[in-house]
């Protein structure tokens, strides 16, 4: 029987993709649906005054036009985060559909469901708001100024997060050889996913059930039965294919309230399909934090002690997610894959009049990371530390290592990803290659930079094998895919456990109503939590089976290998003993350990300085993700996560009018995602140590491209500039931020 475990099998559902057969909620329309349209603020911040909607009831073709008053009775959407601030978390109530106030633009006010798209749109903009306009404020440090523009009457601040040793970090502070400090952003980002977000809501026999582009389907489940005040088992909420989500679909959003509210109420599904502009400004979007972070080190260059201060942007409303991203992530992997004895973090979390912040690719570890490995680049550079060197000297490098906020790294190659990952770069012909890129009159610049990943997510997962009567062998995982391939994974998983070929399996995955409990998508989870899941419960099936196959053999004792029971020479296959009796298996398998990815990656740049585009030229890196499932799979999920750390290193930038709320980078033709043409080739080497976390050996590798990439790209764009005496850019890096950075020194050539 051949081994799967490690071989890079193309993706089996690629087919599907490749040949038009894939099904999205857009593909899929029921019978007698209506079509629903949302109305959203104009406004930024606003009192309503007044919502007309007898016109717009009258039109041709619609079925209902709801506000607030007609669903005032349903619950508001949950935080499901939970966090351990200074003190209790302000979560603003937040309905489906604005009551009395808006508090940015998109903020959904009014659901008018017709017969027809077209119908529904006609009669939206019948729709007849009053409006008073407030004050508004859109940026998150100053949205903690005394006198900033209240969203609530609660203030602007929703809580101030701690963690670790502050006492330990002054002292280590106060006896350091060197300090060096740092301000960064983090920009905001739109995360604008192939395939906006969609849904078709259904009342069918008394249950809710919600057809959706979204992953986390079982969190969204229980959320929803909340708001609508019912049990969960009358909620049900299934995927089909995703067209990417990158955290962003895994919270509860209006729409999906009212798309199950509306059903109910008319008898008949409602599907809504959001267009591109209502994605850039209602849909959740990602980072936003600024932060004042100072590094101590000795004499020798070894770190002593961390500090870091953070505002973090969580939009006007608190989402599902959206505290995680500034608290518990940030927390688990600040001070990288580094020995720093002391570390504390304070971050104070402020609502904005801009849409609500939630996980995105990372969420949390990325802006961790950059601020560590920013921090060390100036380190060498103030201190006169070479920043190779630097970061050799302080890598961990003894297992298991209890970090100072108290996570504990199990294993890892630290050093050796630097030293491999220079080599594989060429970091010896970059001499070489820097001048002839002078002789152009350009500039060359080469940026090293590690990271370090806590992948889980939430603890726990759930599995089930079932064997079909035709033998066809269906796996459910609680997990779920939207672009990483799991259905291609969790087959080779279980063909080597079980000893089956590939073609034998079936795939299932996002329906409650199949999967009894899952935790879904988000932290690179799925291989690790999943993955043990199905490990767990094949062993339960091969152990169910031994009694029966021993019957069968009529053998005391039996052995399982490469698919059969084994007794003196004879054997039955599991299909066999299958037959005879049931070997269905579900388990909930409790694993809240956490691991580790790592690696070290290295970018070249080249930067005109008389227009100040930059050009990503070499991009390398070496990772550490432990045991691969597919390598081609795992190297396709880092590419991805790079493209997108390039993106928001290089392009990306969300950007509100300070004045009025509005979003000046409401299209793609202010909100520039890379293209394949800003792309070099991404040369991924992949050099695992198996973790002991799950019995797999795997880590999660598909955030760990985006938490990469940033700090990768900044640094060597700030090598590049050194000779020009600019020492500091914030991301994203454009044209014109680094042409301005270049006159500012004033040191042009």
């Amino acid at each position: 029987m051949a081994a799967f475990v490690g071989q890079s099998v193309r993706r089996l559902e690629d087919a599907r993709f490749l040949t038009g057969s894939g099904i999205f909620v857009d593909d899929v329309n029921d019978a007698e649906q209506g079509r629903a349209y949302v109305v959203r603020s104009p406004h930024a911040h606003a009192v309503i005054d007044r919502i007309d909607t007898v016109a717009a009831r009258t039109m041709p073709g619609v079925l209902g036009v709801y506000t607030f008053d007609d669903i005032a009775d349903l619950g508001c959407l949950p935080c499901a985060t939970q966090v351990a601030t200074v003190a209790p978390m302000i979560v603003p109530l937040r309905p489906a559909l604005a009551n009395g106030r808006v508090r940015h633009v998109g903020d959904p006010v009014a659901f008018v469901v017709a017969e027809t798209a077209a119908a529904a749109r006609d009669a939206a903009e019948a729709v007849v708001v009053d409006y008073t306009p407030l004050p508004c404020v859109v940026d998150a440090v100053a949205a903690l100024q005394p006198g900033a523009p209240a969203l609530s009457n609660t203030g602007n601040e929703s809580y101030r997060f701690q963690r670790g040793d502050q006492a330990a970090v002054q002292a280590a502070f106060a006896a350091a050889a060197h300090v060096v400090d740092i301000e960064v952003v983090n920009n905001r980002l739109v995360i604008a996913p192939i395939e906006t977000r969609a849904a078709i809501g259904r009342w069918v026999d008394g249950v809710f059930d919600l057809f959706v582009s979204a992953a986390s389907v079982h969190a969204i489940r229980d959320q929803l039965a909340l708001v609508l005040g019912c049990p969960r088992d009358a909620v049900r909420v299934s995927a089909p294919d995703v067209g990417g989500g990158f955290g962003i679909k895994n919270c509860l959003y209006p729409e999906w309230v009212m798309l199950l509210w509306c059903a109910r109420r008319l008898g008949r599904p409602v599907k809504w399909v959001e267009d591109r502009a209502e994605d850039f400004v209602s849909t959740a979007q990602g980072r936003d934090n600024f932060s004042r972070a100072r590094l101590a080190l000795g004499d020798d260059g070894r770190f002593l002690a961390l500090d870091v201060e953070t505002i973090a942007g969580l939009g006007a409303y608190m989402s599902g997610g959206g505290p995680g991203s500034s608290t518990n992530a940030p927390a688990a992997a600040m001070g990288g894959g580094y020995v720093i004895p002391a570390i504390f973090m304070d971050v104070r979390a402020a609502f904005t009049n801009t849409a609500p912040i939630d996980a995105y690719r990372g969420a949390g570890k990325p802006e961790a990371n950059y601020l560590i490995e920013r921090l060390i680049d100036k380190a060498a550079s103030q201190c006169g530390f070479d920043p190779i060197e630097l970061r050799r000297r302080n890598s961990i490098a003894a297992f298991p290592y209890r970090k100072a906020l108290g996570t504990v790294v199990d294993c890892g190659r630290f050093a050796a990803n630097i030293d491999d990952v220079l080599a594989l770069a060429d970091r010896a012909g970059f001499t070489h290659r820097r001048a002839a890129t002078e002789s152009q009159g350009l500039l060359r610049g080469i940026g090293v930079a590690c990271f370090l990943e806590t992948a889980r997510g939430a603890p726990n997962e759930g599995a089930e094998i079932r064997f079909g009567s035709d033998d066809i062998v269906t796996l459910l995982v609680g997990t779920q895919s939207n672009g990483q391939g799991h259905e291609t994974a969790y087959p080779q998983i279980a063909a080597d456990l079980l000893g089956l070929p590939l073609q034998q399996f079936r795939y299932i995955q996002a329906d409650t109503a199949e999967i009894p409990e899952g935790n879904g998508h988000g932290g690179a989870r799925s291989m690790h939590m999943g993955g043990a899941a199905l490990f767990e419960a094949a062993r339960q099936v091969i152990e169910k089976g031994k009694p029966v196959a021993a019957r069968l053999l009529q053998a005391q004792q039996v052995v399982f290998a490469n698919g059969e029971y084994i007794a003196d020479g004879r054997s039955v296959d599991l299909l066999t003993v299958a037959r005879d009796t049931p070997l269905d298996t579900y388990v909930w398998n409790l694993l809240d350990i956490i691991t580790f990815p790592n690696g070290c990656h290295v970018a070249e740049v080249e930067v005109d300085p008389e227009t100040g585009q930059v050009t990503l030229d070499r991009y390398t890196a070496v990772d550490d993700y432990g045991t691969l499932i597919n390598p081609m799979l795992t190297i396709g999920q880092v590419q991805g996560g790079v493209a997108q750390g390039i993106g928001q290193a290089l392009t990306e930038r969300t950007v509100y009018d300070p004045e009025s709320g509005q979003m000046l980078s409401g299209s793609f033709m202010d909100y520039q995602l890379p293209r394949a043409l800003d792309l070099p080739d991404l040369n991924i080497t992949l050099t695992g140590v198996p973790t002991r976390a799950n019995p797999l050996g795997v880590k999660g590798s598909g955030q760990a491209g985006a938490i990469a990439a940033p700090q990768t790209i900044i640094s060597a764009i700030l090598n590049a500039l050194t000779p020009l005496g600019v020492t500091h850019i914030d991301m994203p890096a454009t044209p014109e931020r680094v042409w301005r950075a270049i006159q500012h020194a004033g040191n042009t050539p």
